[in-house]
């Protein structure tokens, strides 16, 4: 899709990049300083880098970060679910790294539950594939762990209100929360997402993962003026070097 009401080629301007899973892939919105904005599904991480890879920022849902060893979960996960009362169980439990390398589900489970003492979840289950793709294309491109970093999409909403969401993002008064705290922090919000729903369809993107990936996008945008912030107040880094954090915008 063609950049939206774009007067200077994109490579002129900043560029803050939401990238949120997706049945079709990945779903990625791009916004600029000057609120011009871009919608685009793709298959892969590493597509993704090859056409955004010089923005400012990418931020993505998606565990970055994976514990070897030891029982304590991921700190950051933790802090998460401590902000978003209600909201908390939308941040699943990080699976550790010798689980996502499993055959099946079954070996998958064992090997997690000798790791961290935990067995795993099928929701995790369903998103091993997508940590295993950012995890190896991190491990290829070190230069790449500086500009694609973790957010959670209620960590998001919850800074960008002021407080977590009351209603489940799925239910008709969840979109209606969520469209509205979009509307006030962006002002092409609506337009974005009346975009991408006509232009996919809902096998492709669903509307919660549209409003997730904007949401996403405007806590990169506002990341980059202001600051980021890590739920974790304390970093911590894994054995490969990669950070443990859940990010938002001050």
């Amino acid at each position: 899709m063609s950049l939206k009401r774009s007067p200077l080629p994109i490579f002129l301007r900043e560029m803050f990049v939401g990238v949120d899973g997706c049945k079709a892939g990945w779903f990625t919105v791009l916004v600029t300083e000057n609120n011009e904005w871009e919608i685009n599904i793709f298959p892969d991480v590493d597509s993704i880098w090859d056409k955004y890879g010089t923005s400012a920022i990418i931020l993505i849902d998606i565990p970055i970060g994976l514990r070897e060893t030891g029982h304590e979960e991921r700190n950051c996960d933790r802090a998460a679910r401590k902000k978003l009362d209600k909201r908390a169980s939308s941040v699943f439990l990080a699976p550790s790294r010798q689980a996502i390398y499993s055959k099946d589900y079954g070996e998958a489970c064992r090997i997690n539950k000798q790791i961290t003492g935990r067995s795993l979840s099928r929701q995790t289950w369903n998103i091993i594939p997508k940590i295993k793709e950012v995890d190896i294309f991190l491990s290829k491109n070190r230069s790449a762990r500086i500009r694609l970093r973790e957010t959670h999409p209620e960590i998001c909403f919850w800074a960008l209100a002021g407080h977590p969401m009351k209603h489940p993002k799925k239910t008709p008064e969840g979109i209606s929360e969520r469209r509205s705290v979009l509307k006030s922090a962006c002002p092409c919000a609506e337009e974005i997402i009346e975009s991408a729903l006509s232009d996919y369809r809902r096998k492709q993107v669903k509307r919660d993962d549209i409003l997730d990936a904007l949401s996403i996008a405007v806590t990169a945008k506002l990341g980059v003026e202001r600051g980021f912030l890590s739920v974790a107040e304390t970093p911590e880094y894994d054995p490969h070097g990669l950070c443990m954090e859940i990010v938002f915008a001050k």
